[in-house]
């Protein structure tokens, strides 16, 4: 019993030399580390609308509709797989490495609408054919 309360007493002075073990997070940003993912990126204006970021996401966070030209991403059901941006052949997404503040009622899906799709006259259409 004496060699236990010997040894916590031992692992209890060294531990008050070195300071708190946690971090007082969300009041200071938490330290990022190489490698580590952060949230998908989007720049709306390059999107084509084609779909495929939501076709090659396991989690089914991203929806795309070509018609309206939106483009919406659950984050919560977000996994930061990466397999979003990997299959966009315009390159216009990309994981960040951005501190976001903690959430408490879960933001609602968030929807980029892109430019509205300029009209082309009909003499343009006959000479691309």
């Amino acid at each position: 019993m004496a060699v236990k309360l010997f040894a916590m007493t031992k692992t209890i002075f060294k531990r008050l030399g070195k300071g708190p073990s946690t971090i007082r997070y969300p009041a200071e940003p938490a330290k990022r580390y190489e490698g580590s993912r952060g949230q998908i990126e989007i720049v709306i204006e390059d999107c084509i609308y084609c779909g495929l970021c939501s076709r090659h996401c396991p989690s089914d966070a991203i929806l795309v509709d070509k018609p309206s030209r939106t483009w919406t991403i659950d984050r919560f059901r977000c996994i930061s797989c990466n397999s979003c941006a990997e299959a966009c052949p315009k390159n216009c997404l990309k994981l960040n490495n951005i501190y976001h503040e903690p959430v408490l009622n879960g933001p609602l899906p968030e929807s980029f609408t892109g430019p509205a799709e300029e009209q082309k006259s009909s003499a343009e259409n006959i000479a691309e054919n």
